[in-house]
């Protein structure tokens, strides 16, 4: 099993049919979908077949009441604490060309309790949890910042491995090395290349000022692995390409490449292996709208057998 613990939110999805139009209307495609880091790549996991727990926290509303319906419909289980007078997070997704820019209301996220959050985790370690995945937007927040904290300590307290994905290359940038000490003693780290970027270099310069193995995702370019032993080492099969795709939303793609990584990763597959299941899953998501996967998609991950993401 794998405990998540991050953001889950409403997407409003905007994938424009041209360039965006300030004060003027702008044609798009529009669509109401759940979204949020962690619930993305919770919801994703158990598309791939992995017992999945998801701790997070959403407003006493309707659409916090829709959210966590479609994490229990998607086979996640959920352990989420609705707060009275917040309201439950929103994210306004604006996608065009393989990009998409997002403006954020995190609402409950921000105030997702320490104890609480502990509580959940040690729960779902007690029903045999061995690994936790925190979204980095809970460490990047003050208001969340504290249970992200907490999650981490009691994890690796109790011996699970852990992992975190940095999440957004502006806010890191302005939390600048301060990052870097929220994520000391942390297995894995999940970046992208502008955030690995932020954070001080390329893979390897990461996974050296951090102690972190580290997996930076390429996008087109597919992903690589480096740790501060090793490095990175393409000619030991820890850089892959991108697996084919049609880009329709990159809406979650990261998420879906990090659900696919970690459901190889967790089960005992070999780097390669975990990188090419993140890679294919990643190419799954990004062939269309929102970010999560279609209620009825099941994907089968290899784990020592070397065949990764079927």
């Amino acid at each position: 099993m794998i405990v998540v613990v991050g953001d889950v939110v409403t997407d409003v999805l905007a994938v424009l049919d041209g360039e965006l139009v300030p004060g003027s209307d702008t044609p798009a495609t529009v669509r109401v979908t759940g979204g949020g880091q962690g619930a993305n790549t919770a919801a994703w996991l158990a598309a791939a077949g992995v017992e999945v727990t998801f701790v997070g926290a959403v407003g006493d509303d309707v659409p916090g009441r829709e959210r966590v319906a479609e994490l229990r419909a998607a086979g996640v289980r959920v352990d989420v604490v609705a707060l009275p007078a917040t309201g439950t997070g929103s994210v306004v997704v604006l996608a065009r060309d393989g990009e998409r820019t997002m403006i954020s209301d995190r609402a409950a996220n921000r105030r997702i309790d320490p104890a609480t959050a502990t509580a959940a985790v040690a729960t779902a370690t007690g029903r045999g949890a061995r690994h936790l995945h925190l979204s980095g937007y809970t460490l990047l927040d003050d208001g969340s910042r504290p249970a992200g904290l907490a999650v981490l300590r009691l994890a690796r307290d109790a011996g699970l491995t852990t992992s975190v994905d940095a999440a957004s290359a502006a806010p890191l940038r302005a939390a600048g090395a301060d990052f870097l000490t929220w994520v000391d003693g942390v297995d894995l780290l999940f970046a992208n290349a502008d955030e690995a970027e932020a954070l001080g270099g390329d893979a390897a310069a990461v996974a050296a000022a951090t102690g972190a193995a580290v997996v930076v995702k390429l996008g087109a370019d597919g992903a690589v692995w480096a740790d501060a032993a090793a490095g990175v080492d393409d000619a030991g099969g820890r850089r892959v390409p991108a697996r084919p795709a049609t880009v329709v939303d990159p809406t979650g793609a990261g998420d879906a490449f990090a659900a696919g990584f970690l459901a190889a990763w967790v089960s005992g597959a070999d780097v390669p292996v975990a990188l090419e299941a993140g890679c294919r899953l990643g190419a799954v998501a990004v062939g269309s709208l929102g970010a999560r996967p279609a209620a009825d998609a099941r994907y089968s991950v290899a784990g020592r057998a070397g065949r990764g993401l079927r």
